[in-house]
Parts: C-alpha cells; structure tokens; sequence
C-alpha cells in the first residue's frame, strides 16, 4: 500500500550507479540511498538492473550518480501512483559525447486509490438525502397521518416534536457542562455540542487509521492535514464551554470555592483517566512505571481545563450585565484584562523559553524535526527546547516513542505532541474559545452581534497566522505545527474555529435549518465516546480481521464502520437521556 515498483535499467558501463531519493514532504532532507544499479554487461549486451519499491504518498525526487566520484548523472522529480509499475532507463544518447539520458517508462498503470474516498462520500449523500426526503415528507399531512396509522402514534408524535430527539431542557442536569443564555432560560446551545461532535467524529475515524490515506494522518511535521484539526478545536469548544457553563453554575447560587472543588475533581479524573485507561504504551507489555508515557490528549485537557476554569473563575460574575464603561465595542475583553494579562505572560514564557532557551548540541531556536531534516546537521534536536524539556522534566521512557516526525525525517529521539511546552499554547487556544462563549454571553438575544464578533476574531486570528508564517508552510518566522503546538498553530486553528462556529450557530441555533445530527449526539457524549473509541479500538464490530491489509478500499470501510457505530451508540445513549458526566 502507498508503493510502486521501479525497476532501473543501467546500459552504462562500470563502474555501477547509486539510486537515492529524497520525499516532496521533507523539508531540506538529505537524499536517502535506495539501491546500487550494477554496470551493464557490455559482452552480453545485458544491462544491470535493480528493483526497488518507492513511497506514493507525496512527489519524489529521484537522484543518480556514479558509485566513484560520486558525480551527479541525473535527477528526476515524479509522483509515482499506488501499485504501478515503472522503469527508469538509463543509457548514452551518442558514444561521442557520452550524454546520459534518463527516461521514466510507465509499464503498467497504477490505480485510482481515491476511488473509495468517493464512493463513501456518494453513499453518506445518498443516506443524508433520503433522511432529508423524510423528514420533508413529514410535514405533508396525508402521509404524516398514514405514518400515525401505521406507528404507534405517541412514540411518533414524541420523536417528531423532540426535533431529532432533542432533550427537554429538565434532562439536561446530568450533562458536566450546561450551557445557558440567562438566569431565567436554560435553553441549550446546540450549535456547540453540534461542533463538538463534528470534531469528535473526525477525530475518532482519524484515530482509527482514516483508511491509511496519508492526509488523514498526523502531518509528519510543518504544515497541517485533516488530522491536525480536530484537537486544537476541542480545547477551542471546551474553553467555551467553560464560559457558559460557570456564569450559569454561579447564577444558581454556588459558591466559587465548590465549584472550584468540581474544578480540580473533574481535571484530575480526566487526567487520570488519560495516564491508566487510554496509554498508547499498553503495547508494549503489562504497565508500569517504567514505561507509562505521562502526557497525553486527556491530560493535556484536564490540565486545560484546569488553568482555563480556575482562571476564569478568578473573575467571573454571578450576573453577566452590561460594561457601563466606555468602548461599549469591547464588553466582552476590558472587564478581563487581568485574564489577558496573565495569557500573554504564559505567551511571552513559550516564546522565551522556545527561542532563547540553550538545548545542548543544538542552535538556539531550533524548531526543526531532527533527524534527516536540515540536511541531517541536527540529528538529535527534535522539537528543540519542547523535546528538551520533556527529555530532562519526564524523562525519555515517558514519552511517545514513535512521534510522525520518525517516518518522513526519520528521526530516533523520542518526542511528545502533548508535552509540557505545547501545553501553554493550547491555555491560549482554550482561552480563545473562552472569549468565544463570552461573546455569545455579553450579546445574548443579538445573533447579528454574535455573528460579526465571531468573524472579527476570525480575521484577527487569520492575520496574525499570515504574518507568523508568511503565508507559507516552512518559511515562516513560526511555521504551523501541531507537534509543536506553535502560537502560529492556534491562531491558525482558532481562526477556522471561530469562521466554523459562525456557520453552525447561523445553521443551528439562528435559523434552524438544522437540528444538528448526527453530530449532536456524540457531542453530548463526548468524554464515553472518547475514551470508548480507544478501549474498544481492537474489538469486534469495531475492527476484524481483513481479507487484503493492503487495500485502502477495506480499511476505508472498517473506519467508517466503527465511526459510524459510535455515532449510533451516541444516538442511543442520547435518546435514553443517559450522558455520562465527570
């Protein structure tokens, strides 16, 4: 899967040619040697030949030279296709001038391994398009009657009135973060949980391989994929929530020092939950001490959570009001600056110690993969001083041992994506979704307000990535990387977080043109579906044995399977009012 095989035809003579070849996705990355091409045998007329596999995930750059001297004959560039067959012929065009051609020779065509991306999308249209023709047909009385007829006509009328199976607001107690408009209205914001489910969705079909495609895996480093979104918008809708959820704990009369206690409880479960339940390090044997990675996705968002809360709470009021002082335009930020204040110092912290902290045997500033990158000058200098920091706080047995940076750059230090620097980053990145929720809270009833704020910050959010990166994936002064968590990867993800939202809460809570399913149901659910996807990952319906490992077609179908299922479970859970709460 993702190869192609090149076989390479050498009709020069001794003394044999070296083949090496370098990926379109690494970035400043040595030439990795592939084979010897031996000399053609000039009294048999035999030309040597080798055959190699080489990668079709990103263009290649092929690279041919002699085995003495090391000159260079030719370079080719190429996006070879999945399970094609070429051959690369390399002869004298004139025994005069001795001119060395190379030419690239398809000998049978690959195939279209894209095909069933477009036939899953075709068939979940298809299925979105007959519920879209019900739910119309509905609304005509003759066959909404015929329908009462041949249903039991309770349980109908309850499923067409509940809107897709929305809960009344009375069950909505048992969910960890209710969300209101006002001290007297306990409607929810459907909009959010419909966001959140949408990130969770995405996220558990990525985490269960996203059928091997290489776009819905981890970029290997700089620049983003499908799989680079969803986390960022997680924390976003959690900082959030948070917002929402605290003015309505406090208007109901709670003390700030009990609802700091339900703080600390629910960030220490969550992160408990990450260290003992979800460990990628299971594989590797019985757990223990002496292998437990200690960062990880849940205990980056209690941890979060935490700081994001507790700050929050510091300054909240029972009662949201109105900013009676001037800059009316800015009632949401001028009552907080102390928050500001205390985020830009975490900010200013990050850029300090990533730029003029000293790594030892690497340039000061470094933000590179290590390994072959950099033309293999810094083999050992993964992820700078947040690969630093970690090595020296947690120590190298307590991180990720196989970061994404290890199959393109080839890098051997272990390196974790949820370690103790990025995770000041991704305080920024809950404390924008914050500003978000409080947006919805200092202009509810003003959906115009609501909107224009949110593509403000939008745009802010998209500048500010501009100018960091230059509007380019490796020139920047901070590139995009989600293994870093730069400052430039939440701006990034925080301008699509707050352009997204926009568009769910005009669709959802605005208009209401849509109820917000099937996303909604995951969303509600969303601790039970994280932590199930992972428990379960391995188990029967959620993943079998396939017929070819090879196809990108059968491991297509067993991701969205198990995606799907857990949407179903949710849908379930939902309409039996059961959420589970921490």
């Amino acid at each position: 899967m993702d190869q192609a095989l090149l076989l390479v035809r050498n009709e020069l003579p001794g003394p044999g040619l070296n083949l090496a070849a370098r990926s379109g996705s690494c970035h400043q990355c040595l030439y990795q040697f592939l084979a010897f091409v031996p000399p053609s045998n000039e009294s048999l007329r035999k030309p040597g030949t080798v055959s190699v596999m080489v990668d079709t995930q990103h263009p290649l750059t092929l690279l041919l030279n002699s085995s003495v001297g090391d000159r260079d004959l030719c370079k080719i560039q190429y996006h070879f296709g999945e399970f094609g067959n070429y051959s690369l012929v390399v002869k004298t065009l004139s025994t005069t001038t001795q001119t060395v051609s190379c030419d690239l020779i398809i000998n049978e065509g690959p195939i279209n391994s894209y095909l069933p991306i477009l036939f899953a999308f075709l068939v979940y249209m298809g299925i979105l398009a007959i519920l879209i023709t019900g739910r119309l047909l509905m609304k005509i009385d003759p066959v909404r009657n015929w329908v009462y007829k041949k249903l039991n006509p309770r349980a109908t009328d309850r499923m067409i009135n509940s809107e897709l199976g929305s809960p009344n607001t009375d069950s909505i107690n048992c969910d960890p973060t209710p969300q209101s408009w006002s001290a007297g209205s306990r409607q929810r914001l459907r909009s959010l949980d419909t966001f959140r489910g949408l990130s969770l969705v995405i996220m558990v079909f990525v985490n269960y391989g996203g059928g091997k495609y290489w776009f819905f895996k981890h970029e290997s480093w700089n620049g983003l994929t499908v799989a680079d979104l969803v986390f960022p918008w997680f924390v976003f809708i959690m900082g959030t929530s948070i917002a929402l959820a605290l003015g309505s704990i406090l208007r109901w009369g709670s003390s700030k020092w009990k609802v700091l206690r339900k703080i600390i409880w629910r960030s220490f479960v969550l992160i408990l939950l990450g260290i003992i339940v979800v460990n990628p390090n299971y594989c590797l044997g019985p757990l223990s001490w002496d292998n437990l990675r200690i960062p990880g996705v849940l205990q980056r968002l209690g941890f979060t959570y935490l700081v994001v809360a507790a700050l929050e709470l510091l300054f909240t009021r029972a009662d949201s009001g109105t900013w009676e002082g001037r800059f009316l335009a800015l009632q949401d930020i001028l009552p907080y600056w102390p928050q500001w204040i205390f985020i830009l110092v975490l900010e200013t912290i990050w850029l300090c110690l990533t730029f003029l902290l000293p790594v030892p045997d690497c340039p000061r500033g470094y933000l590179g993969p290590g390994g072959i990158g950099d033309f293999g000058k810094y083999p050992n200098c993964t992820g700078g001083a947040a690969g630093y920091i970690d090595r020296l706080i947690l120590g190298e047995k307590h991180m990720y041992q196989h970061p994404s940076s290890g199959v393109t750059y080839q890098s051997t230090m272990p390196y974790d994506p949820e370690g103790i620097l990025g995770t000041i980053n991704s305080i920024v990145m809950a404390f924008l979704g914050l500003q978000a929720g409080k947006i919805t809270l200092f202009y509810k009833d003003q959906p115009k307000q609501i909107m224009s704020r949110f593509i403000i910050w939008g745009i802010v959010m998209g500048v500010i990535s501009a100018i960091l990166t230059k509007c380019s994936k490796e020139e920047g002064f901070i590139p995009i990387n989600k293994n870093l968590w730069s400052i430039s990867y939440v701006t990034t993800m925080s301008c699509f977080a707050f352009i997204l939202l926009l568009l769910i809460y005009y669709l959802v809570d605005v208009k209401k043109w849509w109820s917000g399913a099937p996303f909604l149901y995951p969303g509600m659910n969303s601790i039970l579906v994280y932590i199930g996807h992972q428990v379960f990952a391995n188990y029967f319906p959620f993943k079998w044995k396939m017929q070819d490992s090879q196809s990108h077609a059968e491991h297509l179908i067993q991701n969205l399977t198990a995606t799907t299922l857990w949407v179903i479970v949710s849908y379930i859970l939902y309409r039996r009012r059961i959420f589970w709460k921490i």
